[in-house]
Formats: structure tokens, sequence, C-alpha cells
């Protein structure tokens, strides 16, 4: 599903012209998108993006904390303490998005201040998506980008993830006031097409 999700969100900023690079992998890391945005005036945009895109989520999106781990407490574990759950999102925030190398790779790529940007689906907590507020970290939520995808108001109207796109909104109504009727493929049985009912 978090690939899946990722596509979207990579179609999403390709249609804002944005140019991206998704899955950098380094060594146990990764970097879900990397997004940048020159302009003809002033500094460029630079994103950098997670995501986690969960739709029946049983935990939280951060670990419980190393010191709790090292006790034998389960890294996924859904019951915290208030204190785990402070420390926990303010561990993952470290590795996800303040991590010396993935730093080290957005600085290459494009010296300039990068965003740090969580997309999510569903959550078990709002109370950890608040923390993760009050680390600078923008929550953007995929239903919202799925819906932008489906208004079509963007400069550029297709990049490599458009087919994937049009699956998702397969059906829906069509920008015109239609029932969306005309996209759908007609099947029809044998006996149909041969004039039975």
């Amino acid at each position: 599903m978090a690939l899946l999700a990722e596509e979207i969100v990579e179609e999403w900023l390709n249609r804002q012209g944005y140019f991206t690079i998704r899955g950098i992998k380094l060594g146990v890391h990764e970097i879900d998108l990397l997004a940048v945005r020159h302009h003809a005036a002033g500094p460029p945009e630079c994103r950098h993006l997670e995501v986690q895109a969960s739709i029946r989520p049983i935990s939280y999106i951060s670990h419980v904390p190393k010191q709790s781990q090292l006790s034998g407490r389960p890294a996924n574990s859904a019951k915290r303490s208030d204190s785990e759950l402070v420390e926990g999102v303010t561990e993952w925030v470290q590795k996800k998005f303040r991590h010396p190398r993935k730093l080290a790779v957005m600085d290459m790529l494009c010296s300039g201040c990068w965003s740090s940007e969580l997309v999510i689906n569903n959550v078990k907590s709002q109370d950890e998506i608040n923390l993760l507020r009050s680390h600078g970290i923008t929550i953007l939520h995929l239903r919202d980008i799925i819906q932008a995808l489906a208004e079509r108001n963007f400069p550029l109207q297709s990049a490599a993830g458009s087919d994937f796109v049009e699956l998702i909104h397969l059906g829906a109504s069509d920008p015109k006031g239609g029932d969306g009727a005309a996209q759908r493929p007609v099947l029809k049985h044998r006996s149909a097409a041969a004039g039975e009912p």
C-alpha cells in the first residue's frame, strides 16, 4: 500500500511542476520522496515527503523509544505511555527527517531550505500527529491529494503515474458533470451480445 500511495503523491507533485526522486536508499535508511521546483525569481522549492498510508492502523507511526525496546518492548507496541509517545516521536522525526545522511543527500541535490512533510491516511493517534506538528512536520492527507488529482487543476495534466491515478478515479463522476458511464467499459455476457436478455 505504501508504494502505491507514494506513486500517487509523486504524480500529484509532478503535475505541479516538481522534479521528483522516489525511494532513495541510504543503507538501512530510505527517503520516500524528494521534490524540487524552480522559479524564474527566487529560490527553488525543496520538499522532503514521507508517506504513511495505513487503511486500518493498529499501531502508531513512530516506534516505542529505543530505551524501552532494550527492556523487551516490541518496537510497534500499541501500548504507550505519554512519555514514550513523546520520546518515540522525537526519535522517529530524527530518523526520518533529520538524519545526517539524509540531510547530506538533500544538500547535495539542492542547497536550500527543505520542508519536512508527512502524508497520512488513517492514524491511530491524533496526539501523535499533534506531536509531529510540534516538530515542524507539515501533515498532508492522502484523501486531499487524491481529490486534487481528480479535479485536474494543474499546470501539467499527467506524468508517469497518470494511468494509476486514472484507475483510482475509474467510474467516478467526470469533470463535465456526467456520471462517468462513458469512461467505464461495458462488459456483455455472450448471450446478451447475441440479443438474449
